[in-house]
């Protein structure tokens, strides 16, 4: 039995998509915490059952018969650490013999602030002694195209990113990477992947692409992180995920949203998708 945790979320619902190409429905466990938003898994035939990250109490039903756990890395910025940690203890409870984790790209060095919450999980693994395996996912395609047809309407794209090189992959691409790890016949326990795309870029780099694409001017305008920050809180984010893109963008200008040891696309047995096919696809909609 494999399950998923925070699986009614985008890259929950990718990963099971991939797990059933190759794992009969009814070996697969969808851990939401609205079972409700897992109700399209449910009907192909996958388990649902219900699990808090903040309710530890869930998390027992939730893994019962589980051979494999896919710990979905928590949003809650600031409470993470906890919520994993929960995962973790009612995994041990549960005899797992394989929790795999997804942790951010070169976790152990990174000048990211979201990846202090990452180290300190992957510290509570190594203590638990659950086998684990994990996933150090980089920067989604989708970071960036998300937002692209509000900012070209605009002509620009704002960050802190300078010429900092970005390694990013698209979201479909990290999830084929869990469900290969999920579905090895190779012992997983121990191994640290280092997940990001094939080539990288600089955000001035992705302007030009997209100006290609939908022919008209968009340009990229690099920000001092404050500012960038500031231009984050004005167009209505929260406090919290302004300063994170903020810092990100001044993290990634340093390098640390790089990578080339290319050990996505080894796992998923092919290229990672072009950023240009990102772009062609937020264009299209």
């Amino acid at each position: 039995m494999i399950v998923i945790t925070g699986a009614s979320g985008q890259l929950g619902h990718l990963v099971i998509a991939e797990l059933l190409k190759t794992v009969p429905a009814s070996h697969v466990v969808a851990v939401a915490r609205n079972v409700d938003k897992a109700a399209d898994l449910a009907a192909l035939g996958v388990h649902v059952r219900h699990g808090d990250y903040t309710k530890p109490e869930t998390l027992n039903s939730a893994f019962q018969g589980a051979d494999k756990i896919l710990l979905i890395s928590s949003d809650a910025i600031g409470a993470r650490v906890a919520q994993h940690s929960a995962v973790i203890d009612a995994a041990k409870r549960a005899g797992v013999r394989l929790l795999a984790y997804t942790s951010v790209l070169q976790a152990d060095t990174s000048s990211l602030g979201l990846a202090d919450e990452h180290r300190q999980t992957e510290a509570a693994l190594k203590a638990s002694g659950v086998p684990a395996v994990v996933l150090r996912n980089g920067w989604y395609h989708e970071n960036y195209t998300a937002g692209l047809p509000t900012a070209l309407a605009k002509g620009q794209l704002f960050g802190s990113a300078g010429e900092g090189r970005i390694s990013s992959a698209a979201r479909a691409d990290y999830a084929a990477a869990a469900a290969a790890v999920l579905t090895s016949g190779d012992d997983q326990a121990g191994n640290v992947y280092e997940l990001a795309g094939d080539t990288s870029y600089t955000l001035t780099e992705l302007a030009a692409e997209v100006s290609r694409q939908a022919q008209k001017p968009f340009l990229y305008v690099n920000l001092p992180e404050a500012e960038y920050k500031a231009a984050l809180l004005k167009a209505g984010l929260p406090e919290v995920f302004a300063e994170l893109l903020a810092n990100s963008d001044a993290a990634a200008a340093e390098g640390a949203l790089q990578n080339d040891d290319r050990h996505l696309s080894r796992l998923i047995g092919r290229p990672t998708m072009p950023f240009s096919e990102s772009v062609a696809q937020a264009l299209a909609r």
